[in-house]
């Protein structure tokens, strides 16, 4: 059962107008959370905000796209919360890096609860975005979670679907072989050995990166993700890695499993270029029980180019501001 506990960083009284983003913490069953949080220009604590939670992709980090969509929906007008899940990034939690998709969705329910701890935030009018990795465990969240009254996913990615299956179903075979794998190494981590993997391939500098990329598809998942994460946009906090452990609870979940228990209104933005582009498709097919729903295609973008590209960036944010002051 989620527990959480609030330290709030912003208290909701003399906040100066210039202040726009404040470091938060907060606790999720014990855990200690850190989040930022995005005010609107011109804030007024005596007034109420729609809130939005935004949940970053899998290896990702709050300061990386998940903060960048939140300072652009409070630049118009919303109060966003991104938040690293726990066990990542500058949160607490051992071993590191754990990628438990229970941990994710309670991270998002966790950033409900903070922001209805907010008295300038309408409890009532809470939207989710969820980006990537993101955007598969907040579709997960919001299948139970309905104090999430509109959600909107960006480049959702299915980490159960693609742990267990391989990227594109291509390695259906090797499921055993992966479950045997993260059973050695959950025996491990008992003795105190943690193992790790991830999509960064092991490297001394960019120039060994951008050689990595030259021998993948243009457009393509994990060249433009070892451009994003890897030189461009790199975080000592996003190291693109997880506990090899964590695939005996990733290969179990799969969001498609429970869609037709969402209810709200869905939003979900793919880029039209994007090779994940098959999971948001199957996903939003079986939402059957969306009150409204759209899956919207970002042309041109590839799944990581919606991410950071100005000019889809600016579509996208658009599209979602279109979309939460309709339903919120």
């Amino acid at each position: 059962m989620k527990c959480v506990k609030l330290n709030n960083g912003v208290t909701g009284r003399g906040i100066k107008n210039s202040d726009i983003i404040k470091p938060v913490e907060y606790e999720v069953n014990g855990i200690k959370v850190s989040a930022n949080l995005y005010l609107p220009p011109n804030f007024d604590d005596n007034k109420k905000y729609l809130g939005i939670t935004v949940a970053h992709p899998n290896g990702g980090c709050k300061e990386q796209v998940a903060g960048l969509y939140a300072q652009k929906l409070a630049e118009l007008g919303y109060v966003a919360i991104a938040a690293d899940a726990r066990y990542q990034g500058a949160s607490e939690g051992e071993p590191r890096l754990r990628d438990y998709p229970e941990n994710r969705i309670e991270d998002v329910s966790g950033m409900v609860d903070y922001l209805i701890s907010l008295p300038y935030v309408d409890s009532e009018r809470i939207g989710a975005l969820g980006i990537c990795g993101g955007g598969g465990y907040t579709l997960a969240c919001a299948q139970t979670d309905k104090r999430i009254k509109a959600v909107a996913t960006l480049s959702m990615f299915n980490s159960g679907r693609v742990r267990r299956n391989g990227f594109l179903d291509k390695d259906i075979a090797g499921i055993a072989g992966r479950l045997e794998r993260a059973a050695e190494a959950h025996s491990l981590e008992l003795q105190g050995e943690v193992k790790y993997e991830g999509f960064l391939p092991p490297h001394e500098n960019d120039d060994e990166l951008r050689a990595k990329m030259s021998e993948l598809p243009e457009n393509s998942l994990y060249r433009d993700g070892i451009e994003y994460y890897g030189i461009t946009h790199k975080h000592p906090n996003a190291t693109g890695s997880y506990t090899t452990e964590s695939f005996m609870k990733l290969m179990a979940f799969d969001v498609e499993d429970r869609m037709d228990l969402l209810t709200q209104p869905l939003l979900m933005i793919v880029g039209s270029e994007a090779d994940t582009k098959y999971m948001s498709e199957d996903a939003f097919k079986k939402a059957v029980n969306a009150s409204e729903k759209e899956l919207f295609e970002v042309a041109g973008a590839s799944h990581i180019r919606t991410y950071w590209v100005p000019e889809y960036v600016e579509e996208i944010v658009k599209k979602l501001n279109n979309f939460y002051s309709k339903y919120l």
